[in-house]
């Protein structure tokens, strides 16, 4: 994928936060203030590296201060680099299904209760380049620090340490949900059929054929249907995966089906 795409999918996910209806009145941001220490202590005892996103403000808002020294980064070139320094070090496969999970894992929250919500957090190793300019293995756990009085999605909590499998660097992203109260583990994958508004067999059918490259006008006539149902499927599939066009939906729902 292109740059291009990236932002596409990156604004995506941006839109799917402003499905939330945040009061800012209503935040209380010194719930974060009391969080800071105690997480800055349990990155210091730990070597986690911690952060906290807020999804209202669409920012980071707290970083624990070894962020980066696990890759071997010095506190300067964190400081800086651009906001998203570590992003940028990503394996460029990896960055676009980690992309990919945060679209679908806010469609998965939108349909948890408030006490799912609360139990599950993601858990996803990826490659990342360390300061040594190698590709390391590394392992982030995504959860709710906090919600807001409506249940929306505040703040996020990112935990992120080196991964103890760094045999096989040619295996890119792998994810899963974790129910950490029941202890279940479930493949992400398996966790995108919780998702409302499933394709049917005939919007999978035409996304399979976009997928091999085929337009709208010679879907139609390999299906026997018009040029406007093709289209018109296509629309539909757009809007039940919440991303912006075709491509994106190929990419999205080959997580599932295709």
């Amino acid at each position: 994928m292109t740059q291009s795409d990236i932002y596409s999918i990156t604004e995506t996910y941006s839109k799917l936060l402003d499905q939330q209806k945040f009061v800012v009145d209503d935040l209380d941001y010194s719930i974060l203030e009391r969080h800071k220490p105690n997480l800055q202590k349990i990155a210091e005892v730990s070597n986690l590296v911690i952060s906290v996103f807020d999804n209202c403000q669409k920012k980071h808002v707290f970083n624990s201060s070894n962020l980066g020294t696990a890759l071997g980064y010095s506190p300067q070139e964190i400081e800086n680099g651009e906001e998203n320094f570590l992003d940028a070090k990503i394996h460029p496969d990896d960055l676009i299904g980690l992309l990919q999970n945060g679209i679908i894992l806010l469609k998965l929250y939108f349909n948890f209760s408030i006490e799912e919500k609360l139990n599950h957090k993601l858990v996803s190793e990826y490659r990342i380049l360390n300061a040594a300019n190698n590709y390391v293995r590394v392992i982030e756990q995504q959860q709710v620090l906090e919600l807001d009085k409506n249940g929306n999605l505040w703040l996020g909590l990112s935990i992120f340490d080196i991964s103890p499998n760094q045999k096989n660097m040619d295996e890119g992203i792998k994810s899963e949900m974790l129910n950490f109260r029941t202890g279940k583990i479930t493949p992400f994958i398996e966790q995108l059929t919780e998702i409302t508004n499933p394709l049917t067999k005939r919007e999978i059918e035409i996304l399979k054929l976009v997928k091999e490259g085929f337009l709208s006008k010679e879907i139609s006539d390999k299906l026997t249907i018009s040029f406007h149902t093709v289209n018109t499927h296509r629309q539909r599939v757009i809007e039940k995966l919440g991303v912006n066009n075709s491509m994106e939906a190929v990419a999205l729902a080959s997580k599932l089906v295709i």
